[in-house]
């Protein structure tokens, strides 16, 4: 799909995690990238897989640095330092995060950002770790950091707010440019920014291309519910089962003179490799229910389709949705004609 990095693992934590890291690394010409701790053994573990980039990672708020880390703010600068100029030695890209930058005291984050700047870092990574960031303070300590590194910056956040994707727009809005993202959104608590939310906000809400092929999002979100077994919600934006589904008679009516009536036109069903369904139920109207009578082969009358459509209404108000199956009967009992059935005639 043309991503521009993969990252692909922890090397460290597993034999079978670092077979899976180089795996990845050996079969694809996209850049891939080893997660390390600003520890050597993870470093080393990380370059001897053979990726081109790794991303180490330190706390540097105060809770995660006394219980979680372990260490001084004065430890995590010397061996953040430590871990990039080994990363750069060995002739690999190097990503730095300072983790949980959000709840990072603001002059100790600039002065870790200025220290691996300074050893030759050639990406910083803005962390959410615990999704407390809002788009506004985001896109300001997205500024700050941009304006005391000569590096890229890159950001990464989650979703304990529902705010992600949000997130990471306004990241890029403020000067990153890059954004971590997972397919389905997958990730620790709720999650991360969705890579198919935040690639079409790029694309069909700023006019960005991505370079990324998003004819197979859908394809791939699929793919990866299939493998992780975690499904996805119907009404999930982008590769929702909803995404592009109408029921109301006033958006399906609209939808079937010009989409763009009730979709939001710059990002259309094609553009992802999704369909748009117009689904009979309680609120369905007449329009629909012609549109799903001809596409299964019958030609009614407008009495017809009022009648058909009182009962696809009484249906769906027991809570039920009206398919194929239950549409063709309902036709049957009103005596609609199929086109089928007329054609020839005289």
């Amino acid at each position: 799909m043309n991503v521009h990095v993969i990252e692909a693992g922890f090397p460290v934590n597993s034999d079978a995690e670092f077979a899976a890291v180089r795996d990845i690394a050996e079969s694809t010409d996209t850049t891939v990238c080893g997660l390390a701790r600003v520890v050597e053994k993870d470093v080393e573990a990380a370059l001897d897989s053979g990726v081109e980039m790794v991303h180490v990672f330190a706390s540097t708020s105060d809770v995660q640095l006394e219980d979680s880390m372990h260490a001084t703010r004065e430890e995590v600068v010397e061996r953040s330092v430590e871990a990039v100029e080994r990363v750069n030695e060995a002739g690999a890209t190097v990503m730095f995060s300072p983790m949980d930058a959000t709840r990072t005291d603001t002059d100790y984050l600039v002065e870790v950002v200025e220290a691996v700047s300074e050893a030759g870092v050639d990406w910083i990574n803005i962390p959410d770790t615990c999704g407390v960031g809002t788009p506004t303070r985001f896109a300001e300590l997205t500024s700050l950091v941009c304006s005391h590194t000569d590096a890229q910056v890159d950001v990464h956040t989650h979703d304990d707010f529902g705010l992600a994707s949000a997130n990471a727009l306004s990241g890029y809005e403020a000067g990153a440019a890059q954004a971590q993202v997972s397919v389905n959104g997958i990730g620790e608590r709720a999650g991360n920014a969705a890579l198919e939310e935040v690639v079409m906000g790029v694309e069909s809400l700023y006019g960005v291309d991505t370079g990324i092929d998003t004819t197979r999002i859908t394809e791939l979100a699929r793919l990866v519910e299939e493998k992780s077994g975690m499904p996805i919600p119907a009404n999930k934006p982008v590769v929702g089962e909803n995404a592009f589904s109408h029921e109301s008679g006033i958006h399906a009516a609209g939808v079937i003179e010009n989409a763009a009536t009730f979709e939001p036109g710059v990002m259309t069903p094609e553009m992802v490799g999704a369909e748009r369904q117009l689904v009979l139920g309680k609120h369905t109207g007449t329009h629909s229910v012609r549109e799903r009578l001809q596409e299964v082969g019958y030609d009614p009358t407008d009495e017809q389709v009022r009648a058909v459509t009182r009962k696809v209404k009484d249906h769906g108000a027991e809570k039920q949705r009206v398919d194929d199956e239950t549409l063709v009967r309902f036709a049957e009992e009103v005596g609609v004609g199929s086109k089928r059935a007329t054609e020839g005639r005289v």
